[in-house]
């Protein structure tokens, strides 16, 4: 067995495709196109090449692009006044604070700062908190970008074994939240865990996010099983890789995410489907 590989990219591109068209629906109503603040603190490479990725793909699909940058030596209080700024911008319908900030700047603070109702990041403890009462409004987009990627290859999820590895409260618990939703049965595995191997051994849907390079070998994979790789790991060589050793676990899965192309595209995308999402929510109740 050779396992299909999920493409990632044309999945996106659907999902791209779908929020153009609904933003040009609103555009031909009379309706002003959902709009994006996205902040950038710092000169990160990483994050500036995250935060230009998000900005070109509003452009692609008709949002608009709120670009906010400040310097590294921001203080907490001035990003909370910028938050606050923002949340009362009745033209801004998502904000998303790029991540990691500077050491003196609280995470946590941040995140509960913004609006939950602009949170399209979906890391709210109030959208969180949706998500495990099975009432999900805004959900957070890699977990939910699986998701779409599941629903490409039919899988269909009830009377399935879910496993994922990772428990970080940006993936693999959300991750768990929107298996269950789906109707999987799902198992998450961290680092006190007994026996990962036995557990992935056990998995009809396998969802890895550890940043851990090969960590996940194919002799632990149950033949015909749907693999998505979430981790992204630069080797030395400058090559990029995934969580699974790629071509072991390829002779046994049916369905794999490659990495990249495979979940990368679909964070994005589902960004722009939740700033949609959020624009008609906030419009639903005014």
């Amino acid at each position: 067995m050779t396992a299909r590989l999920i493409d990632g990219k044309a999945v996106a591109a659907s999902v791209h495709d779908r929020v153009h068209s609904a933003v040009a629906s609103r555009l031909a109503r009379g309706l002003r196109a959902p709009a994006l603040a996205t902040i950038l603190v710092g000169h990160d490479p990483a994050s500036e090449v995250y935060v230009r990725n998000k900005r070109l793909a509003c452009e692609k699909v008709g949002i608009r692009s709120v670009p906010v940058h400040f310097e590294e030596t921001l203080t907490q209080a001035e990003l909370m006044a910028t938050i606050d700024r923002l949340n009362a911008d009745d033209s801004v319908d998502g904000i998303l604070v790029q991540m990691p900030l500077p050491p003196q700047i609280d995470p946590v603070a941040v995140t509960e700062r913004i609006r939950p109702d602009k949170d399209v990041d979906g890391f709210h403890p109030y959208n969180i908190g949706r998500l495990a009462q099975r009432h999900p409004v805004l959900r957070p987009c890699t977990p939910y970008g699986v998701i779409e990627l599941l629903k490409s290859v039919g899988e269909p999820f009830k009377k399935r074994t879910a496993v994922v590895v990772g428990a970080s409260n940006h993936v693999g618990r959300p991750m768990m939240l929107e298996l269950m939703l789906a109707g999987a049965t799902a198992t998450c595995c961290h680092r006190f865990t007994a026996d990962v191997a036995f557990e992935v051994s056990r998995a009809d849907i396998l969802v890895v996010a550890v940043g851990k390079p090969g960590m996940v070998k194919g002799e632990w994979i149950k033949p015909g099983a749907t693999v998505i790789d979430v981790g992204i790991n630069r080797l030395d060589s400058g090559k990029l890789c995934g969580d699974c050793d790629f071509d072991s676990v390829r002779q046994r899965a049916a369905f794999i995410t490659p990495v990249p192309g495979g979940v990368g595209p679909m964070t994005v995308a589902m960004l722009m489907q939740n700033t949609l999402e959020a624009a008609i929510l906030r419009e639903s109740e005014s």
